[in-house]
């Protein structure tokens, strides 16, 4: 990054963040709170379970934030019949983006195809009515897994790439992003999520190559304070 390159305002990153709560805990009392902050801070989307998508569209009516919801999500596993019925049932509900966990053992196993279909059947189900993101789970993959997986969700069609469910074995890096980044061209969406947590680490991630933030400590990181979240 250029040195005289004007730092980004905590306002500009705001449209970057999906405002983030993906507790199993969760209450609906949580994510209308989280929607209205969302909607005081202007974030780009909320980021939330399935079954919360309802309460989200109505906490969000007459607003311009989006609404992400998560698909296999935390741990990739399920069937692709399950990912793409779970795509539709989301977009139905008011969904506008999606974040679907690739199966990490099928790219570990160097089934690349069965990965690729896999995402390609979530991408047709969603049908150009939401983006889809599709999370690669870095933590667990070599460097060599991280661009085989970039370039299979970027095959296969997909709006973004992301690193982290926030519930695998560390957090995004500069150095992921940059991987991402390289690896998927300029035009391709690449969220950095996991330990996102102040102004300093969501400027570093965009510098790097981030388009898009996933993080629970999205109001920390706009006024410029340290959050202790997802």
């Amino acid at each position: 990054m250029s040195e005289n390159k004007p730092l980004l305002t905590g306002e500009q990153l705001a449209k970057m963040i999906d405002h983030t709560l993906l507790k199993p805990e969760s209450t609906k009392e949580e994510i209308e709170i989280l929607c209205a902050e969302a909607k005081e801070y202007n974030f780009a989307t909320v980021c939330i379970n399935p079954s919360y998508v309802p309460t989200a569209v109505a906490a969000l009516k007459g607003s311009d934030v989006g609404i992400t919801t998560v698909i296999g999500f935390p741990l990739g596993a399920t069937t692709t019949i399950t990912k793409v019925e779970e795509t539709k049932d989301a977009i139905k509900a008011g969904a506008t983006e999606v974040d679907m966990v690739i199966n990490i053992g099928w790219l570990k196993s160097k089934d690349y195809e069965a990965v690729e279909q896999d995402i390609a059947d979530v991408v047709s189900a969603a049908n150009g009515q939401a983006e889809v993101k599709v999370i690669i789970e870095t933590g667990l993959l070599t460097d060599e897994e991280k661009v085989e997986a970039c370039k299979l969700a970027k095959a296969a069609g997909a709006d973004f790439v992301k690193t982290s469910t926030g519930f695998g074995p560390g957090s995004a890096t500069p150095e992921d992003i940059a991987l991402m980044r390289k690896t998927v061209g300029p035009d391709m969406g690449v969220k950095a999520s996991g330990g996102v947590r102040d102004i300093e680490s969501a400027r570093n991630m965009v510098a790097a190559g981030a388009t898009r933030l996933g993080a629970s400590s999205g109001i920390a990181i706009v006024q410029g304070g340290q959050g202790t979240g997802y």
